[in-house]
């Protein structure tokens, strides 16, 4: 993600979104059963409730156990003039225990019914928690499908520390989208990134509006005043990184390497500079496959959005949104360049927990000013020593691998992680900097990656020793010494 604009010196400014915190705690057994050992009988299962959290350290509610999601089919349906959304979605998961009833996250909208392979499944609420429980326990390993249908009227996620996000009514239309939760406020779903999965979308809108989501574009038909849009991500996805986009909207579409092309942009935003910068994606992904491997989806775009309520952007998955405040100054391709740096770090390799967001953030950062000198200005060298020197102490008392909640969003993450990377390329050479990367990007495709995971493949892959360097760098309080070849 891109923090909004602020004053950073000769630096380009950034900033955040948001997300609820909440509670967590795993269900109780209700099944009376005393455990079985050694068994594959289902009648001498022990089937208990998934927990109600994937255990994340920093948001404990967030996302659910039990399960692991393979793909969600969402199709919903929204009138902007009731602020109104129906929708029916479709999981299709597998067990990873036997399972007497399983959570899924859902913010605020009416749940009609549930099924579970085709028969009816009680469901309850727990606050922002959708608990279900089949007519039969899940036996892990097995596959099943579960069916929700739901309505109401979605609302937007607010936290102080975070921002705002989730599903926002806007003038013409609505927009959803936030970061590190925005996908439960207008579908059923396992909310954390540690569990990825493909996406259909169907988006049923009022005839004359658009409807863009991530992924490959599938057409449109229209019937009785309504139009629907088919939307597919096949690539696994990170639920925070959905995102739907309703309205009156400037698309342009084209195709790069075979892949589709789609952008779109708020009509009231005057055409100019955030065109043209949306126009630059694919020059600017093409760049990037130079440093960081092949572009990892099967779609390029960009979303440029006008409500002063969006004051960020976001690296939506396969097609990132901007805030119009990013092009008022006129053409940026930097920030550009940071939504599609995070295509790979971030969206293909995803997060397991959200600790380790400097993974994210640090390396689009630095990517920005590798950007920014093969354009021909600052070198990423001359990046480096401007934040190094000009950073404030606030910044060096913040660890990027160890924020905190309050600080997940922070010019901590940003800046000195991107620091810490440039720091990492100064020790290990040009060569083996970027064999890391492609590396990375590489082994960890489609997948999730940790801190540790990062430290040891670099170390593997530059034969050097590197755990004082990311100690200083991601968990000190103090300025580290200025990074030499090892």
């Amino acid at each position: 993600m891109r923090q909004p604009r602020r004053s950073l010196g000769a630096g380009v400014g950034l900033l955040l979104v948001g997300g609820l915190l909440a509670a967590c705690g795993s269900a109780p057994d209700d099944t009376g059963a005393d455990p079985v050992v050694g068994t594959s009988s289902p009648a001498e299962r022990r089937f208990t409730p998934g927990a109600a959290g994937a255990g994340d350290p920093y948001f404990p509610s967030y996302g659910n156990g039990g399960y692991d999601v393979d793909r969600y089919t969402v199709k919903v349906r929204y009138d902007p003039a009731k602020d109104r959304l129906t929708g029916t979605t479709t999981v299709h998961a597998s067990a990873t225990s036997d399972l007497s009833a399983f959570n899924l996250d859902l913010a605020g909208l009416t749940v009609r019914s549930v099924t579970v392979d085709g028969a009816a499944a009680k469901h309850a609420r727990k606050g922002d928690e959708l608990v279900v429980t089949p007519a039969r326990g899940l036996i892990a390993g097995n596959g099943f499908v579960a069916e929700i249908a739901y309505e109401g009227e979605p609302e937007p996620l607010a936290n102080e520390a975070l921002g705002e996000g989730g599903f926002i009514h806007t003038s013409d239309g609505a927009i959803a989208l936030g970061q590190p939760e925005s996908a439960s406020t207008w579908f059923p779903v396992n909310d954390h990134p540690s569990d990825k999965a493909t996406y259909d979308f169907e988006i049923t809108v009022p005839e004359g509006l658009t409807a863009v989501s991530n992924g490959v574009p599938g057409g449109k038909s229209s019937a009785d005043g309504w139009t629907t849009w088919k939307w597919s991500e096949r690539a696994p996805m990170a639920s925070y990184l959905s995102f739907v986009m309703i309205g009156e909207l400037r698309v342009t579409t084209g195709k790069h390497k075979g892949r589709p092309v789609y952008s779109a942009i708020d009509a009231d935003v005057p055409e100019g500079a955030a065109d043209e910068s949306i126009e630059d994606t694919v020059e600017v992904a093409d760049y990037l496959e130079t440093v960081f491997g092949p572009y990892p989806f099967e779609a390029y775009g960009g979303v440029v959005v006008s409500d002063s309520r969006i004051r960020y952007a976001l690296e939506t998955q396969s097609r990132p949104v901007y805030s119009v405040s990013f092009f008022r100054q006129g053409v940026n391709t930097e920030v550009v360049a940071h939504e599609l740096a995070h295509q790979w770090f971030g969206d293909s390799v995803s997060l397991n927990r959200w600790g380790d967001i400097w993974l994210n953030e640090g390396l689009a950062t630095y990517a920005e000013w590798l950007w920014t000198e093969h354009r021909g200005g600052r070198s990423a060298e001359e990046s480096f020593i401007d934040r190094y020197h000009g950073s404030s102490t606030q910044l060096w008392r913040t660890p990027p691998g160890r924020p905190g909640v309050e600080n997940l969003f922070s010019n901590s993450v940003y800046q000195r992680g991107g620091m810490t990377v440039h720091a990492l390329r100064v020790a290990v050479g040009d060569d083996a900097f970027f064999k890391i990367l492609k590396t990375w990007a590489a082994e960890k495709r489609n997948g999730n990656g940790t801190t540790a995971e990062f430290v040891a493949l670099a170390e593997r892959v530059s034969g050097k020793k590197l755990d004082a360097l990311f100690d200083a760098w991601l968990y000190g309080t103090e300025r580290p010494a200025e990074p030499k070849p090892l």
